[in-house]
C-alpha cells in the first residue's frame, strides 16, 4: 500500500502555500488570457527546479543513464510530480496542463528517446522551464486515430528532412520554443500513407516554414494556450530527428507519451475532486434553506458522499500507479485506459455536482467550481476520448487475459 512520506507531506504543504498565495490570485488574469509561463518560471525559481534538474542531469550524464525516470522535478520520485499536479490542479487545471505539456510531454519525449546531445540542447531547457515545449501529434480530421490518419510528412533531403502538414489542439503551440513533431516518412515509395513509418522530430521556433496560430478560444482550460502548428517545407537537420537514427519508432514513442499522459491524469483529477468537495462541504454547512443548513438534507449528503467516493477511488488508482513505478513496473495498456476513463469521468461529475450544490453561486466565477467543471471536461477528451478508452480496455482484455493481472 502506497502512502505519502513525511518528506512528501512537507513538499505538499509548501506547494499548497505557493498555489494559494501566488497562483490563486492570478487565476482571473490567466483565465482572461494572460501568459502562464512567467508564473511557471517563478515557480521553478522559488523551488530551485533549475538547479535541481541540472544537478540530476550532470550526474546522469556521467553515468550514461540520462533517462526520463532519473530526471525531472524530483529526481525520479514520481510522487513529488503527482503532488505538484494535485496542488496546481486544485487551483488551476489549465495552468497545470500547460506546465505538464511542456515538461512531461515535450520534455519527456526528448529525455526518454533523444540522443545525449538532444537531451542537453533541447530536453534540459524544457525541464528547467527556460524554454516552453509543445508536443505535436493530433491533426485535423485524425482525432483518436492519430497514427493511421496522420498526414504530416517528412521528406528526406540533403542533410535532413522537409516537414509539411498541420497539427491542431496542441497545448502551448502559440508560444512554444521547442516542438516535438510526429510525421510520416515520405521517401517516394509505393507504401500507402497509412502504413508509412512514423518518426519524431525536434522543431524550434526559428525554423523557416514553421508557423503557429494564435491561442484558440475554448470552453475551458483557458490558462493553457492551445493552438495549431503549420509546417510548409520546414527543414529540420538530421541531428534533430529524435534519436538521430531512423528507427520507425514514432508510433512507439507516441504510444509511450499517450500512456504517460493517461496515467498522469489521475493526480489532476484528484486535485479537481478534492477542491470541488472542499468548496461544496464548506458551502453546504453555511447555506441555509427553510432554517436549516443544506448539509442536513439527504439529497445534498448523497452528492457529497459520491464525491468523496470518487476521491477515494481516484487516489487509489493514483497510488497503484505510484506503487508500480516504485517497484520498476507500470500500468499496462488496459489499466492506463481504465484509469483515465474512470478518473476523468469522476472529476467532471464531481465538479458539476459542486456547481449544483452551490446553485446560482456555483454558476458564478467567484466560487471557482464553474472553472473546475469546464476544465475537467477536457480530461474526457484530450489524450483519447472516453469512447476510445473503452475500446482500448475491451480490446486489450479480450485479446489477452493476462492484462487482468490474474
Amino acid at each position: 500500500m502506497f502512502s505519502w512520506t513525511d518528506e512528501h507531506k512537507m513538499v505538499r504543504k509548501m506547494l499548497r502555500k505557493w498555489a494559494t498565495d501566488v497562483l490563486e490570485p492570478k487565476v482571473p488574469a490567466l483565465e482572461a488570457g494572460e501568459s502562464p509561463y512567467p508564473l511557471m518560471r517563478e515557480l521553478a525559481k522559488i523551488f530551485g527546479i533549475k538547479q535541481m534538474v541540472e544537478a540530476q542531469f550532470d550526474k546522469a550524464s556521467k553515468s550514461e543513464a540520462t533517462r526520463s525516470k532519473s530526471l525531472g522535478l524530483a529526481g525520479g520520485d514520481a510522487a513529488i510530480s503527482a503532488l505538484v499536479s494535485i496542488e496546481l490542479s486544485r487551483v488551476s487545471p489549465g495552468f497545470t496542463l500547460a506546465f505538464g505539456a511542456s515538461i512531461g510531454l515535450a520534455g519527456g519525449a526528448i529525455i526518454s528517446r533523444g540522443t545525449a546531445e538532444q537531451k542537453k540542447l533541447y530536453g534540459l531547457p524544457l525541464l528547467t522551464l527556460e524554454k516552453v515545449g509543445a508536443w505535436g501529434m493530433t491533426e485535423p480530421g485524425a482525432g483518436s486515430d492519430a497514427f493511421r490518419s496522420m498526414r504530416t510528412v517528412a521528406v528526406p533531403t540533403d542533410g535532413g528532412y522537409k516537414l509539411s502538414g498541420q497539427k491542431t489542439f496542441i497545448t502551448n503551440a502559440p508560444d512554444a520554443d521547442i516542438l516535438v513533431i510526429y510525421a510520416k516518412i515520405d521517401d517516394g515509395s509505393d507504401v500507402a500513407l497509412a502504413d508509412r513509418p512514423i518518426e519524431a522530430f525536434i522543431v524550434i521556433r526559428e525554423d523557416a516554414g514553421l508557423e503557429t496560430s494564435a491561442a484558440m478560444k475554448k470552453m475551458g482550460m483557458n490558462a493553457s494556450p492551445t493552438g495549431e502548428i503549420f509546417l510548409s517545407d520546414c527543414f529540420v537537420p538530421s541531428n534533430r530527428l529524435l534519436g538521430e537514427k531512423p528507427k520507425a519508432a514514432g508510433r512507439k514513442s507516441g504510444r509511450d507519451v499517450f500512456h504517460s499522459e493517461r496515467t498522469g491524469m489521475a493526480p489532476m483529477c484528484v486535485g479537481i475532486i478534492e477542491r470541488s468537495l472542499e468548496i461544496s462541504i464548506a458551502y453546504a454547512k453555511e447555506r441555509k434553506t427553510w432554517g436549516r443548513p443544506i448539509a442536513e438534507y439527504q439529497l445534498v449528503q448523497e452528492k457529497l458522499a459520491r464525491m468523496y467516493m470518487h476521491l477515494q477511488n481516484c487516489e487509489a488508482l493514483m497510488f497503484k500507479q505510484l506503487a508500480l513505478g516504485a517497484s520498476g513496473e507500470s500500468m499496462n495498456a488496459a489499466e492506463a485506459s481504465a484509469t483515465k476513463l474512470y478518473c476523468a469521468r469522476a472529476a467532471t461529475e464531481c465538479a458539476m455536482e459542486a456547481v449544483q450544490i452551490l446553485g446560482g453561486n456555483g454558476y458564478m466565477q467567484e466560487y471557482r467550481v464553474e472553472m473546475l467543471a469546464r476544465d475537467a471536461k477536457l480530461l474526457q477528451i484530450g489524450g483519447g476520448t472516453d469512447e476510445i478508452q473503452i475500446l482500448n480496455v475491451a480490446r486489450t482484455i479480450l485479446a489477452d487475459e493476462r492484462f487482468l493481472r490474474l
